[in-house]
Protein backbone atom coordinates (compact mmCIF):
# COMPACT_ATOMS: atom_id res chain seq x y z
CA UNK A 1 0.00 0.00 0.00
CA UNK A 2 1.39 3.68 -0.99
CA UNK A 3 0.41 6.89 0.29
CA UNK A 4 0.92 10.44 -1.01
CA UNK A 5 2.78 12.77 1.44
CA UNK A 6 0.03 15.32 3.11
CA UNK A 7 2.82 17.80 2.64
CA UNK A 8 2.70 17.68 -1.28
CA UNK A 9 5.67 20.04 -2.75
CA UNK A 10 8.09 17.89 -0.62
CA UNK A 11 9.75 14.75 -2.45
CA UNK A 12 10.84 12.41 -0.06
CA UNK A 13 13.51 10.27 -2.27
CA UNK A 14 13.32 6.59 -3.25
CA UNK A 15 13.10 5.42 0.54
CA UNK A 16 9.39 6.27 1.45
CA UNK A 17 7.45 4.66 5.18
CA UNK A 18 5.99 1.36 4.98
CA UNK A 19 2.09 1.99 5.21
CA UNK A 20 0.30 0.38 8.29
CA UNK A 21 -2.10 -2.19 6.53
CA UNK A 22 -4.20 -2.61 10.09
CA UNK A 23 -3.15 -0.69 13.16
CA UNK A 24 -2.39 -4.03 14.83
CA UNK A 25 1.24 -3.73 13.24
CA UNK A 26 2.43 -1.03 15.72
CA UNK A 27 1.28 -3.41 18.26
CA UNK A 28 3.43 -6.02 17.02
CA UNK A 29 6.07 -3.62 16.50
CA UNK A 30 5.93 -2.33 20.38
CA UNK A 31 5.75 -5.62 21.58
CA UNK A 32 8.78 -7.10 19.85
CA UNK A 33 10.97 -3.39 20.72
CA UNK A 34 13.58 -3.65 23.30
CA UNK A 35 13.87 0.01 23.66
CA UNK A 36 10.57 2.00 22.68
CA UNK A 37 10.58 5.63 22.87
CA UNK A 38 7.03 7.65 22.98
CA UNK A 39 7.69 11.33 21.65
CA UNK A 40 4.50 13.16 22.17
CA UNK A 41 4.26 16.75 21.01
CA UNK A 42 1.94 19.79 21.90
CA UNK A 43 -0.81 18.79 19.07
CA UNK A 44 -1.87 15.72 21.53
CA UNK A 45 -3.90 18.15 23.66
CA UNK A 46 -5.15 20.05 20.99
CA UNK A 47 -6.69 16.75 19.22
CA UNK A 48 -9.23 14.10 19.27
CA UNK A 49 -12.42 13.28 19.69
CA UNK A 50 -15.17 14.83 22.38
CA UNK A 51 -13.91 15.10 25.73
CA UNK A 52 -10.99 12.52 25.53
CA UNK A 53 -8.07 14.03 23.44
CA UNK A 54 -4.91 12.43 21.85
CA UNK A 55 -2.84 12.55 25.05
CA UNK A 56 -4.83 10.27 26.90
CA UNK A 57 -4.66 7.58 24.41
CA UNK A 58 -0.61 7.89 25.07
CA UNK A 59 -1.04 7.72 28.57
CA UNK A 60 -2.98 4.63 28.74
CA UNK A 61 -0.45 3.41 25.41
CA UNK A 62 2.90 4.31 27.90
CA UNK A 63 1.21 2.86 31.28
CA UNK A 64 0.04 -0.15 29.26
CA UNK A 65 3.28 -0.79 27.20
CA UNK A 66 5.12 0.70 29.96
CA UNK A 67 7.10 3.23 27.05
CA UNK A 68 8.92 6.03 28.48
CA UNK A 69 7.49 9.33 27.44
CA UNK A 70 9.26 12.48 26.38
CA UNK A 71 6.86 15.68 26.65
CA UNK A 72 8.00 18.23 24.19
CA UNK A 73 7.04 22.16 24.19
CA UNK A 74 4.77 22.78 26.93
CA UNK A 75 2.82 19.73 27.50
CA UNK A 76 4.85 18.30 30.30
CA UNK A 77 2.29 19.79 32.69
CA UNK A 78 -0.79 18.52 30.68
CA UNK A 79 0.77 14.87 31.60
CA UNK A 80 0.82 15.89 35.09
CA UNK A 81 -2.69 17.15 35.29
CA UNK A 82 -3.88 14.07 34.49
CA UNK A 83 -1.85 11.82 36.81
CA UNK A 84 1.03 11.23 34.24
CA UNK A 85 4.80 11.45 35.01
CA UNK A 86 6.33 11.77 31.69
CA UNK A 87 10.24 10.21 31.54
CA UNK A 88 11.49 13.73 31.26
CA UNK A 89 10.31 16.96 28.88
CA UNK A 90 12.86 17.89 26.49
CA UNK A 91 12.54 19.86 23.59
CA UNK A 92 12.12 17.54 20.31
CA UNK A 93 15.10 18.83 18.59
CA UNK A 94 16.86 17.94 21.61
CA UNK A 95 15.89 15.01 21.84
CA UNK A 96 16.21 14.34 17.83
CA UNK A 97 19.85 15.38 18.42
CA UNK A 98 19.96 12.59 21.36
CA UNK A 99 18.44 9.85 19.36
CA UNK A 100 21.07 10.45 16.30
CA UNK A 101 24.06 10.32 19.30
CA UNK A 102 25.43 6.95 18.73
CA UNK A 103 27.28 7.61 22.39
CA UNK A 104 23.99 8.47 24.09
CA UNK A 105 22.74 5.64 26.46
CA UNK A 106 19.18 6.56 26.77
CA UNK A 107 16.99 8.51 29.52
CA UNK A 108 17.68 6.14 31.95
CA UNK A 109 21.27 5.15 31.04
CA UNK A 110 20.35 2.00 30.04
CA UNK A 111 21.27 2.03 26.40
CA UNK A 112 20.35 3.65 23.03
CA UNK A 113 16.33 3.06 21.84
CA UNK A 114 15.40 0.39 18.95
CA UNK A 115 11.92 2.33 18.22
CA UNK A 116 10.61 6.08 18.61
CA UNK A 117 7.39 6.59 18.26
CA UNK A 118 6.16 10.23 17.35
CA UNK A 119 2.60 11.73 17.41
CA UNK A 120 1.55 15.28 18.18
CA UNK A 121 4.80 17.34 16.52
CA UNK A 122 3.81 20.01 13.67
CA UNK A 123 3.85 17.87 10.28
CA UNK A 124 6.47 19.96 8.83
CA UNK A 125 8.60 19.32 12.10
CA UNK A 126 7.94 15.93 12.13
CA UNK A 127 9.05 15.56 8.04
CA UNK A 128 12.23 16.91 8.98
CA UNK A 129 12.81 15.10 12.48
CA UNK A 130 12.76 11.63 10.69
CA UNK A 131 14.37 12.45 7.67
CA UNK A 132 17.33 12.98 9.54
CA UNK A 133 16.71 10.22 11.40
CA UNK A 134 16.32 7.74 8.44
CA UNK A 135 19.60 9.22 7.31
CA UNK A 136 21.68 10.04 10.73
CA UNK A 137 20.17 6.69 12.73
CA UNK A 138 19.55 4.32 10.42
CA UNK A 139 19.26 1.41 12.71
CA UNK A 140 16.42 3.45 14.86
CA UNK A 141 13.20 2.22 14.05
CA UNK A 142 10.74 5.26 13.39
CA UNK A 143 6.74 5.07 13.90
CA UNK A 144 4.85 8.09 13.25
CA UNK A 145 1.18 7.85 14.91
CA UNK A 146 0.16 11.05 13.63
CA UNK A 147 -2.94 11.22 11.14
CA UNK A 148 -1.11 12.27 8.10
CA UNK A 149 1.49 10.10 5.76
CA UNK A 150 5.38 10.88 6.67
CA UNK A 151 6.98 9.08 4.27
CA UNK A 152 10.60 9.13 6.40
CA UNK A 153 9.57 7.22 8.71
CA UNK A 154 9.94 3.25 9.07
CA UNK A 155 6.14 3.22 8.96
CA UNK A 156 2.98 5.17 9.19
CA UNK A 157 -0.04 6.10 8.65
CA UNK A 158 -1.57 6.83 5.71
CA UNK A 159 -3.47 9.94 5.16
CA UNK A 160 -6.41 9.19 7.55
CA UNK A 161 -9.89 11.36 8.80
CA UNK A 162 -9.99 12.18 12.61
CA UNK A 163 -12.50 9.60 13.74
CA UNK A 164 -11.03 6.34 11.65
CA UNK A 165 -7.36 7.79 13.28
CA UNK A 166 -9.00 7.88 16.63
CA UNK A 167 -10.91 3.97 15.68
CA UNK A 168 -6.88 3.44 14.70
CA UNK A 169 -5.23 4.29 18.30
CA UNK A 170 -7.96 2.65 20.29
CA UNK A 171 -7.07 -0.41 18.39
CA UNK A 172 -3.80 -0.21 19.27
CA UNK A 173 -4.11 0.84 22.90
CA UNK A 174 -6.64 -2.40 23.24
CA UNK A 175 -3.60 -4.50 21.33
CA UNK A 176 -1.31 -3.41 23.85
CA UNK A 177 -3.63 -4.44 26.86
CA UNK A 178 -4.20 -7.83 25.62
CA UNK A 179 -1.87 -10.05 26.94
Amino acid sequence: MSAEPWQRAEIPGPKKALVFAKPEVVVTMVKTAKRPLLIVGHEAVNNGLNEEKVIDYMIRMAKTAKIPVVATAHIFGEFVKRGFQPATWMSVMDITNRLQDPEWKGLDGMGQYDLALFIGIPYYMEWVILSSLKHISPDLKTISLGRFYQPHATCSFSNLSLKYWIECLKVIINGLEAK
